[in-house]
């Protein structure tokens, strides 16, 4: 029988303390899409280089190249050279001779005030030609539907400007759809490509438009629709605010995206000849100039929707105040 162990027990060895956990690794940032450029060449003219290189003339690349690098867009040597050594665009064909005469006698056509390219930088001129024409047309005398007029045509220029910008920043901005698992261009009816309208442009995540802004547009665009289906009287002075933004966000936007040169006080003084009214006296306007109560409910529907800050940002609403 084993005698019981009578004497100290050792002092127990404390256990190592746990290792402290491993901090968390930081969350990936997300990788932003590289987009490439729209700086590469279209098919009409691809068309053109063939034609050039079929016609010997033109024995130097960098003098091709001269033809076809403009102040919006800058193509490099390389894309002449691919042509050339048909390594790409195999599938387009050469521009006829007469094709050929046809550019180089018009060559360099240009718009004289903008020294834009008239026929590669069309959507950028069709944009600022349709936001002048806007402003003209609101501010001509004797017409009645003056907002009206002013909407449609500032929504235009809208479209066409955004336009321009995804050309230049290579996204496609047309509409598909998937069929048989492939993305298929979809058609308009008479079987060009179909474009994104407006509304579809300010969704995509690198609209270049700032809040304000597209919350203006938004805002046009509900009101346009109402246009469009149903009837309706005089909303000009009701609605002056948000035209002016418009045009202001408009200019604001082809400078900052495009350059200073294409701004349209260069062409005409960018103010709406507006009779200008505080917030309290537009209320009364909604309810002395007999507007339809379908103009009033979508106009006030969309206002409630945005913070008071949305409200206040000129970009949304641009107001002057009269100082007696």
């Amino acid at each position: 029988m084993k005698t019981p162990f009578a004497g100290h027990a050792p002092p127990a060895v404390p256990a190592p303390p746990a290792p402290a956990p491993a901090p968390a690794p930081a969350p990936a940032k997300p990788k932003t899409p590289v987009r490439r450029r729209g700086n590469s060449l279209e098919r009409w003219e691809i068309a053109l280089i063939k034609a050039m290189i079929d016609h010997g003339r033109w024995p130097n690349d960098q003098d091709i190249l001269a033809y076809f690098t403009r102040p919006t867009r800058s193509v490099n040597h390389r894309a002449i050279a691919e042509i050339r050594t048909k390594s790409k665009h195999t599938a387009v064909r050469a521009a006829t001779v007469e094709e050929l005469d046809g550019f180089i006698a018009s060559w360099p056509e240009i718009d004289a005030e903008t020294g834009l390219s008239i026929r590669g930088d069309e959507l950028l001129i069709k944009a600022r030609e349709a936001m002048i024409s806007a402003v003209h047309t609101f501010n001509s005398a004797g017409l009645t539907f003056r907002a009206e007029l002013f909407i449609v045509t500032a929504v235009i220029a809208w479209t066409y400007l955004l336009h321009a910008w995804f050309k230049r920043e290579g996204i496609d901005y047309r509409h598909t759809r998937t069929q048989n698992g492939e993305k298929v261009v979809m058609k308009t009816p008479g079987g060009a490509d179909k474009y994104w309208e407006l509304a579809q442009c300010l969704k995509h995540d690198r609209c270049p438009v700032e809040r304000g802004a597209a919350d203006n547009l938004n805002f046009l665009l509900e009101l346009r629709h109402e246009i469009e289906h149903r009837s309706t009287s005089r909303i000009d002075d009701t609605v002056s605010a948000k035209l002016q933004a418009c045009c202001i966000n408009f200019n604001d936007t082809i400078k900052s995206q495009f350059g200073a040169q294409y701004g349209l006080e260069r062409r005409l003084p960018i103010a709406l000849q507006f009779v200008t009214f505080s917030p309290d006296q537009r209320a009364l306007l909604k309810k002395a100039s007999g507007l339809p109560g379908h103009i009033v409910t979508r106009m006030e529907g969309f206002e409630q929707n945005l913070t008071l800050e949305q409200q206040a940002d000129p970009r949304f609403a641009y107001r002057v105040f009269m100082v007696h």
